[in-house]
Parts: C-alpha cells; sequence; structure tokens
C-alpha cells in the first residue's frame, strides 16, 4: 500500500523532492516504516518514481477473482504464454493472497492485467474491492487488460473497463479475453492475441 499512498500525495512529494536537492540530507525519518541513514540516493530515486507514477519494472501483475478454478486458468495460461516471451510477470489470487502485495505489484509494474468472473450480474467482491482500492490511490500511467468468465451474460469485462475510467493515463489493451465456464480452444486463442497485445504495448 506504501507506493500507492506515496503516489497519492505525489505533487507534494515532488516539492519537497526539489526543495532537498541542495540539503545535506543525513538521514530520512518517515512518518510510516524505519528510519533511512544509508544509502540515502537510492531512497530519494525511490520516493521520486513512486510520486510521479513511474512503474519500477518493465513486467505484468496478473490479479485474479476466480471461484472454481477455470478463471485462474485462464490467467495461469496466459503467465505461462507472456513467461516463454522472457516478460517477467507476478500473480496474485485476490480471494486468498495479501491484499497489500497486490496492490504493491500493481504499482511496481508497468502492465496490470484484471481477471474476474461475473457473480450476480456484477463482479466479484474481491476485484470490486481491489479496483476501490486501485482507485483511492489513484493507480495511473499504466497499461491495463482485462478477463472475464460467466455462464450465460458475462459482464465482468465491462464492468472493469466502467471503473478504470477513473484512472488517469491507463492504456486499454483492445484484446480481452471471456471464458465461458471453462477454458477451450478459443480461450486459448484469445489469450495469445491478449500476450501479443501487452508484448506489443511494451515495444511501443
Amino acid at each position: 500500500y506504501y507506493i500507492g499512498i506515496v503516489g497519492k500525495y505525489g505533487a507534494q512529494v515532488q516539492s519537497v523532492l526539489k526543495k532537498a536537492e541542495a540539503l545535506d540530507i543525513q538521514a530520512i525519518c518517515p512518518l510510516h516504516g524505519p528510519v533511512l541513514s544509508e544509502n540515502l540516493e537510492y531512497y530519494v530515486k525511490l520516493y521520486d518514481t513512486w510520486s510521479a507514477y513511474r512503474p519500477q519494472k518493465s513486467g505484468v501483475c496478473l490479479c485474479y477473482a476466480s471461484v472454481y478454478g477455470h478463471t485462474e486458468e485462464a490467467v495461469l495460461l496466459l503467465k505461462k504464454t507472456l513467461e516463454a516471451q522472457g516478460v517477467e510477470t507476478v500473480c496474485h489470487d485476490l480471494n486468498r493472497g495479501d491484499w497489500s502485495d497486490a496492490v504493491s505489484d500493481a504499482f511496481c509494474y508497468d502492465r496490470l492485467v484484471l481477471a474476474s468472473i461475473t457473480y450476480n450480474g456484477e463482479l466479484f467482491p474481491s476485484m470490486k474491492s481491489f479496483l476501490a482500492a486501485l482507485t483511492e490511490r489513484g493507480y495511473r500511467r499504466r497499461t491495463v487488460a482485462l478477463m472475464e468468465n460467466g455462464s450465460w451474460a458475462p459482464v465482468a469485462n465491462k464492468l472493469m473497463a466502467a471503473a478504470i475510467e477513473k484512472w488517469k493515463d491507463i492504456t486499454l489493451v483492445q484484446n480481452h479475453v471471456t471464458v465461458r465456464s471453462a477454458v477451450n480452444e478459443n480461450v486459448c486463442e484469445q489469450v495469445k492475441l491478449l500476450a501479443n497485445g501487452l508484448l506489443f504495448v511494451c515495444l511501443k
């Protein structure tokens, strides 16, 4: 969460960093976290990166809300496809994992994949809450791709797209993935197209 909090107050942090350039800083004493007294240039650069919403790493953070395992299967297939192309990836199960890690990695990497089932005509609660957490922290300047799962009337992609309209400077990958219950040959082809879309964005 710390990265997002620093980013949320980015303008103020950038102003402080600019004023601090002329100072002989001996220690950084944040309100939250350890007192830093060594390798200060490294930490100042991190503050600068976070406050400007720049990603720290080139790679893809995949965050998903899966119930019966089919959405997770599609996400892991995308992960495998990307890694075969040399792309660094990290995966987060929003139903079972640590949200602080998921939020941090979403800010850390330059690309984010969101995958959710359609649940009673809505997003699954864990995905809805995760999107709210990113919105609260001013998530921006990233590339985002969408994956959904639904047996009859999947609307997760539509709802996730609506949620991220509040984010600034977002590139939305046009190739979405729709799983109709289980992963099949058609889904595999969609995943390949999505992977290509994520690679293309990286290469631009």
